[in-house]
């Protein structure tokens, strides 16, 4: 789960949105985003353009059991590992041609084992509460068959890397890949292997765990990093 409270007005500065690019109107501000939800992406256009459009967390994919052979509740896979983004059949094309920025102000960790009613937000450091940031993402059209017929969904996925020190203390092994606003441009734009160098953690030093009760800013432009 991960949080996007930013108004859409800052996203677009955020983002460097131009005018008419923007696809989402006047979206309201999301205190969690859960898989097969839909939350705000920035992709380029088939001309190279940025713009601001919703898709649905989760690539979807067909999924039969194996008892029946019989198709079932489609794959839905949140997550795409750094180190096999390249190799992977189901990433590398994506990896390639469909990269893109998730707006969030902050993500949810459960500890491995641990009790699902306690769980952690991280956030970003700064001068407001949870200030927003972009996690590097994939998007496709995923098409897949249900139990009923065939579906067509836009959707999108987060790319994940080891745990920072920081991080590591609440889930130990995986985190979401961060992007710095200066690295923007090269994970959309970028070559494969520009775009590989930055799938790696963010600095621990520029993270902390928000306060439980803390209020998210909203504001359109104090919310810049």
């Amino acid at each position: 789960m991960y949080s996007n409270t930013t108004a859409v007005e800052a996203m677009r500065q955020l983002f460097d949105i131009r005018p008419g690019m923007d696809r989402i109107g006047n979206a309201e501000p999301r205190a969690g985003i859960y898989p097969k939800y839909p939350g705000p992406i920035v992709r380029l256009d088939a001309s190279g353009d940025r713009e601001l459009v919703e898709t649905s967390w989760g690539f979807r994919a067909t999924n039969k059991s194996k008892k029946t052979g019989n198709v079932i509740a489609p794959r839905v896979v949140n997550n795409a590992r750094a180190d096999k983004v390249q190799s992977s059949f189901f990433w590398r094309f994506s990896f390639k041609e469909r990269r893109c920025l998730i707006p969030a102000s902050s993500y949810c960790e459960w500890p491995p084992g641990g009790n699902p009613q306690v769980f952690h937000w991280f956030a970003m450091n700064g001068t407001v509460p949870r200030p927003p940031f972009a996690m590097a993402g994939l998007w496709q059209t995923s098409k897949y068959e249900t139990k009923d017929r065939p579906e067509t969904c836009e959707t999108h996925t987060m790319m994940t890397t080891t745990a920072n020190e920081f991080t590591a203390k609440i889930h130990p092994s995986r985190m979401p890949v961060i992007l710095k606003p200066q690295d923007y441009e090269a994970w959309l734009h970028g070559s494969e292997e520009d775009a590989f160098s930055l799938l790696k953690p963010f600095p621990a030093e520029e993270m902390r765990i928000a306060l439980k009760g803390e209020e998210h800013r909203t504001d359109p432009v104090e919310t810049q990093v």
